[in-house]
């Protein structure tokens, strides 16, 4: 735990851009109308795969224990976010589709 929080303390500024973001982002993204959610989620979805693909880097050349974390975190949450978009996306999709009349 010692070696996280000296970590976290070493690279303070890069910690804070990044809580920054996220705030930021959620501020962005709850203020966004249907209408655009699908063509941001793809955008998004991207943005995942790059960062998919940057954690199996890290982890793959991973040196300390710290940055094989970072990078398997970095894969599965970059997963998570693509297999949510899919789905969200196909529920917003599924919104537009003309519904069957029962006869």
């Amino acid at each position: 735990m010692e070696q996280v929080l000296y970590y976290f303390w070493e690279n303070r500024e890069i910690v804070l851009i990044i809580l920054l973001s996220v705030f930021l982002g959620v501020a962005v993204i709850s203020n966004v109308p249907s209408v655009l959610h699908t063509p941001l989620m793809s955008g998004a979805n991207a943005i995942s795969g790059v960062i998919i693909v940057g954690g199996i880097i890290l982890a793959g050349y991973a040196s300390t224990t710290i940055e094989w974390i970072l990078g398997i975190t970095a894969v599965f949450m970059g997963t998570l976010n693509v297999a949510g978009g899919f789905v969200v996306t196909d529920r917003m999709l599924e919104m537009f589709k003309k519904r069957k009349k029962k006869s």
